[in-house]
């Protein structure tokens, strides 16, 4: 059961096409289940273990304080998180991470991370014709500011995630409990 922010995040990649070059650019990104915030992600023509890594290092780095518990990070059984450079990274001393691997054929038990992709994919990707990389990238960063910090949701007391994380932080509300 998920309580609080920074408990439990799912992460994934998903790929989007640019109609200018006829290639794929890839996002990587965390959801915090509890908030719904994004917490992280990388975009850009490849998507390696490396970055995968860089990029949640980044994510803890900014939400967690020191001395706090680190999330369980959620994911499906994608390469980059069955790589070596991932498990290290679970295992370093300084902060070790609780990885979940999802079985294989079952994304609703990554359904934060899907939904938001699905979202990505009906308000973004759908509506957009990308001559460029640059282009996507930036209406990439554009949509997960405004996901983060003016889309409202219904689960989320009508709040956006940023605002319920406020709300959550400040005490103003009682926190629904999120059953997995």
């Amino acid at each position: 059961m998920v309580t609080g922010p920074n408990q439990l995040w799912q992460i994934d990649i998903k790929y989007g096409y640019i109609h200018g070059y006829d290639r794929f650019f890839f996002i990587f990104d965390m959801i915090d289940v509890f908030d719904r915030c994004i917490v992280g992600y990388h975009v850009g023509a490849n998507c390696t273990a490396k970055q995968v890594c860089a990029t949640l290092r980044e994510a803890l780095g900014r939400r967690l304080q020191p001395g706090d518990p680190s999330p369980v990070i959620r994911s499906d059984n994608g390469p980059q998180f069955l790589s070596d450079v991932f498990g290290e990274l679970c295992a370093e001393t300084q902060r070790p991470l609780e990885h979940e691997r999802i079985p294989p054929k079952t994304p609703n038990m990554n359904a934060y991370i899907e939904s938001f992709h699905s979202i990505l994919e009906k308000d973004l990707y759908t509506k957009r014709y990308f001559e460029t990389f640059e282009e996507a990238y930036e209406a990439v960063a554009v949509y997960i500011n405004f996901y983060n910090e003016r889309r409202f949701h219904g689960s989320l007391q009508r709040m956006s995630p940023k605002q319920y994380h406020a709300a959550w932080k400040a005490g103003k509300l009682k926190p629904i409990e999120i059953k997995l």
